[in-house]
């Protein structure tokens, strides 16, 4: 495979997983919002600082109005990681490599750019209760998902937009995570009580994990949500289980069947899943949850990078072009 058209699939589906990602959470906290009690003010500033551009957000805006935040989070063009500039990022992806993609795949990425242009027209960020559109919005980004997973032959273009896409939700849930331990609670004060409950309930609820997570542990408390979020070998959205499956996508890519590693990816991507899999709970909390959280950010964006300088070598100008709109 060409590595132009191996880094558009790879970009696909980062950036499909980055709006759909957006999408929840901004519903997510909305549905917060009402649970919340009516003397305290609404929390969007941690919906910024889960995506890591609370700095330009900074810069461009004063204060954190609920309107600012999901323009700037859904809509706002200067924002590279706002839903609008993915989906037109990912489509632009697609279109590139469109004769690798089957005819729905594209219909549906198509329909998808012009979904968030109507949006955009429409002003949906004013409007009482905007959430059937970004619910909208990720149903439509599943269709996507379950029209590959139907139709799309397991080669190596499916393994490259399935490692972006994992990559991807690894990062955003590490993020979500780290948001809620250190700036959703307004006093320590409040751990333990029903507004903590209130907050982890919508953690889990944001990456569709709260039925599960009853269901294995029961009460909700602190140190299993990390367990479950962080270490869980079979949840598709905890850190481990996307590390694992996007192991297995380079290994698929390399041809590298047997064990061990054949590149720096491999390398990279094996050492941080061996730590994750004999990892526990106790000690990631003795460590800093925060702290570890940062780090395992910062093996993700290595890894991101050692895959771009094995696979992706040739610089043109869409590759460039994602390589900068990267999350850091």
């Amino acid at each position: 495979m060409l590595s132009r058209v191996a880094n558009s699939i790879y970009w696909l589906g980062r950036y499909l997983e980055r709006a759909e990602n957006y999408a929840r959470f901004i519903d997510v906290n909305f549905n917060l919002m009402q649970d919340l009690p009516v003397d305290l003010k609404e929390q969007w500033h941690p919906l910024i600082a889960a995506t890591g551009d609370l700095a330009l957000y900074e810069k461009k805006c004063t204060g954190y109005e609920r309107n600012q935040v999901l323009f700037f989070l859904g809509f706002d063009a200067e924002n590279p990681n706002s839903m609008l500039s993915t989906i037109k990022n990912a489509r632009e992806n697609a279109r590139i490599i469109r004769e690798n993609l089957n005819k729905e795949t594209w219909e549906k990425a198509n329909e998808l750019y012009y979904m968030m242009q109507e949006g955009l027209e429409k002003k949906v960020w004013k409007k009482e209760d905007p959430r059937p559109f970004f619910e909208k919005v990720k149903n439509q980004i599943l269709l996507i998902y379950g029209i590959a997973d139907s139709s799309v032959a397991r080669i190596e273009g499916w393994y490259f937009r399935q490692l972006g896409q994992y990559l991807e939700r690894a990062d955003k849930t590490s993020r979500i995570l780290d948001v809620k331990y250190h700036i959703l609670l307004p006093a320590d004060q409040q751990v333990g009580t029903p507004l903590d409950f209130l907050h982890w309930m919508a953690l889990l609820k944001s990456v569709t994990a709260f039925n599960t997570y009853r269901r294995l542990y029961g009460n909700i408390e602190s140190a299993n949500v990390v367990e479950f979020l962080v270490l869980n070998k079979y949840f598709p959205r905890s850190i481990y289980y996307c590390i694992k499956e996007a192991e297995k996508c380079l290994h698929n890519i390399s041809g590298n069947l047997g064990g061990g590693y054949m590149n720096s990816s491999e390398k990279a991507i094996g050492e941080l899943r061996s730590k994750l899999e004999f990892a526990e709970v106790g000690e990631i909390i003795g460590f800093g949850l925060h702290e570890y959280l940062d780090s395992l950010q910062l093996k993700i964006n290595a890894i991101s990078n050692n895959v771009d300088s094995n696979f992706f070598t040739i610089r043109d100008n869409q590759n460039h072009q994602n390589q900068t709109q990267s999350q850091s």
